[in-house]
């Protein structure tokens, strides 16, 4: 179980978190909403151990402060909004970072496997630095799962902390990422996800934590937290949440209202 409680940031006077509790389980797909700057991105940072924070967070029954940093690199992975490298890499080698720990004898098996798994096959040689933007998304997704790459290991539930992972992709591509982290969630293993895309988060998410000027408004199912009234108070403008037989909920917006801000 991931637990974080009461978890405040800072930036000099500037609270960016406020006290915010926030649960995840393993074997289930936590996805993190709400409008840009609610403090989506400063939560995951903090429960992947990157920032400083008031509160207690723990991670399979840990205190996530007294983990060192190499055992906690074994538990849980991070695939962040930005990757900028400075480097002439090819997609192997960037892929290959996420097998370090492995050693030299299996790190080139689960290369190929992760880049078909992100329908890269056939890029390993290609130059990153050449690749378009979603598809440098989708390398960066193969790097992180093979450093976690069996979800449950010594019987220990892995994670993957997911920021903004469909953000540069087109459709089928989001499906595609969306369905390799439902895959994963459902053999054992923890995915916390940022999203914007509220469609895809009723259809892939279990549980769902919806953030609003650095505090949690509600943390619920998908079918229970995503409302007309709530939705439309945290994102500032009108939006409908209709449930049409036999797919889950679905969010179109209206017109927008100052009313809301």
């Amino acid at each position: 179980m991931l637990d974080a409680r009461d978890i405040t940031v800072a930036f000099g006077h500037r609270r960016v978190l406020d006290r915010v509790t926030f649960r995840a389980a393993p074997g289930a797909l936590t996805a993190i909403v709400g409008p840009n700057g609610s403090g989506k991105t400063t939560l995951l940072r903090a429960m992947t151990g990157e920032l400083n924070y008031a509160g207690r967070i723990m991670l399979g029954g840990e205190d996530l402060s007294t983990i060192p940093v190499w055992r906690l690199a074994l538990r849980r992975a991070v695939l962040s909004q930005f990757t900028p490298l400075a480097f002439p890499f090819t997609v192997a080698e960037v892929v290959g970072l996420g097998q370090i720990r492995r050693g030299p004898g299996s790190a080139a098996d689960l290369t190929p496997r992760a880049l078909a798994r992100v329908g890269l096959s056939g890029y390993a040689n290609r130059p990153y630095q050449e690749l378009s933007g979603g598809e440098q998304q989708r390398v960066q997704l193969a790097r992180v799962l093979c450093q976690v790459w069996e979800p449950v290991e010594a019987g220990e539930a892995r994670w993957l902390f997911l920021d903004e992972p469909v953000s540069s992709l087109d459709i089928a591509h989001q499906l595609q990422v969306m369905q390799i982290a439902r895959d994963f969630a459902d053999a054992g293993g923890g995915v916390v996800a940022i999203m914007h895309d509220l469609n895809l988060t009723a259809m892939f998410a279990d549980s769902v934590a919806l953030l609003a000027e650095g505090r949690l408004l509600e943390q619920a199912s998908p079918e229970a937290l995503l409302r007309d009234d709530l939705l439309s108070r945290a994102y500032g403008c009108n939006l409908r949440v209709s449930t049409p037989p036999p797919s889950g909920p679905y969010v179109l917006p209206q017109a927008f209202s100052q009313s809301f801000l």
